[in-house]
């Protein structure tokens, strides 16, 4: 059954041999400027970017599209000049202090009950709407409800920026419907460096499959673009 949700987008940049940051998981700055140019694009075909309170807690703040020609066609559209940034935090522990704060952007939580009563004392008004989407244990984040509530708040595109916890979670119930992704040439290796999708992994009978739409090569780094299968 089609439900009514938000198309998804995932937009990563992994190196070679699939990691996503070094093994201190330090910010993943490998991509180039053609890479930072593209996800910029990216980011201002959509209402909404996703990413969880990790990869918040890492980079500290988010990307904001500057591009003239970016923001004059969201302006034309009737868009705001920047997508909603909605941070996902089932525990809604956010440190407030981080820059993201004072970004001139549209500020969203999606968490659950009792990550709402951690953040609320802790981030204050920092978020100018929380979204709560609790399973049934009220620990985990129930993705299909929050989706739902997403389309019914006017999203209809979301990006997905990560890390790898909400990736995999995304897969598990079938929620990302492309992927961007972007190979940059080095190497990081590391059993602990982190990957673009983590958790407990798929069996191959459960694999996500993916339906290649383009790839492009500039300079060196290679463009993927993926279509995954329903």
């Amino acid at each position: 059954m089609t439900i009514k949700r938000p198309q998804t987008v995932a937009i990563l940049a992994i190196t070679v041999d699939g990691k996503i940051a070094d093994n201190q998981r330090h910010p993943a700055r490998f991509g180039s400027d053609t890479d930072k140019a593209h996800l910029e694009k990216q980011i201002s075909l959509v209402d909404g970017v996703l990413f969880g309170a990790a990869t918040l807690a890492a980079y500290q703040t988010t990307l904001l599209i500057k591009n003239p020609e970016l923001l004059a066609d969201r302006q034309q559209q009737k868009k705001p000049l920047q997508p909603i940034n909605i941070v996902v935090s089932g525990s809604g522990k956010i440190n407030p202090n981080l820059r993201f704060f004072s970004q001139e952007v549209p500020r969203w939580l999606l968490t659950t009950m009792p990550g709402s009563i951690v953040a609320k004392k802790s981030n204050h008004q920092a978020f100018e709407k929380t979204i709560i989407a609790d399973s049934k244990d009220l620990k985990k984040i129930d993705f299909i409800k929050a989706f739902l509530v997403l389309k019914e708040l006017g999203l209809n595109k979301v990006a997905i920026l990560g890390g790898g916890e909400l990736l995999a979670s995304l897969l598990e119930v079938n929620l990302i419907d492309e992927l961007w992704l972007t190979i940059c040439p080095l190497i990081l290796g590391g059993t602990t460096s982190p990957t673009p999708v983590e958790g407990l992994g798929f069996s191959y009978d459960q694999a996500k499959r993916l339906q290649l739409l383009t790839v492009e090569s500039i300079d060196q780094e290679i463009f993927l673009h993926y279509r995954l299968h329903s």
